[in-house]
């Protein structure tokens, strides 16, 4: 039987069905585990975007963002922060191509909008050492009261050799690719949410 010709191409795509039939099931069965986890990883993002927030221990983050965040429409479509029923901030979903992967983040605004108070990011790939580097408190804690400059760009991430502007931050050092796309992401995603709330009558 194995001298048969056809009996290697059988073989093959009976092993080969075999095991893509195992990836496809055990694909399946974690696929709820792994959109919950990207969930959390979102909710724990939202509220590193505000330093006044406490975040609790990982079984107690859902909790806490159901607790002081609401998707609002009304809001552009972002999670507003509310405390004692008055409005804290808003947080705004920022995502766009690094130098090596997509960067997904999150910008805190202030409730007038004219203030970055926080960013944190829930995903990225970028180089360890270098552009990675931005997801560290070092370089996160200079969006902190940095003020909304002008449309079409809110921000500016500059050399660290620059004079800053009062909306500027610096970047980091042997990092320029994932800067320069950091930049845009943050100012497009800012950009477009900040017109439509401009449309929509100012802060919600």
């Amino acid at each position: 039987m194995k001298d048969k010709l056809w009996f290697p191409v059988v073989y093959m795509f009976l092993i080969t069905a075999c095991f893509s039939s195992i990836l496809i099931g055990f694909s399946r069965l974690t696929r709820d585990r792994v959109q919950a986890n990207q969930q959390i990883a979102f909710e724990r993002a939202v509220l590193e975007a505000f330093p006044e927030i406490e975040v609790p221990p990982m079984p107690r983050i859902h909790e806490r963002f159901t607790q002081l965040f609401e998707k609002s429409e009304q809001a552009g479509g972002v999670y507003v922060y509310r405390e004692n029923g008055h409005i804290v901030g808003y947080a705004v979903p920022v995502s766009g191509q690094g130098f090596w992967a997509p960067i997904r983040g999150v910008v805190g605004v202030s409730s007038d909008l004219k203030t970055i108070v926080g960013i944190a990011f829930y995903e990225q790939n970028e180089t360890p050492g270098l552009g990675a580097r931005i997801a560290e408190p070092q370089f996160r804690k200079q969006f902190e009261g940095l003020r909304i400059g002008q449309l079409p760009a809110p921000i500016g991430i500059r050399p660290t050799s620059v004079t800053l502007a009062e909306n500027e931050v610096h970047a980091i050092t042997g990092a320029t690719q994932t800067s320069v796309r950091l930049e845009k992401l943050i100012n497009e995603n800012l950009s477009a949410w900040l017109e439509k709330m401009q449309q929509q009558g100012g802060a919600q």
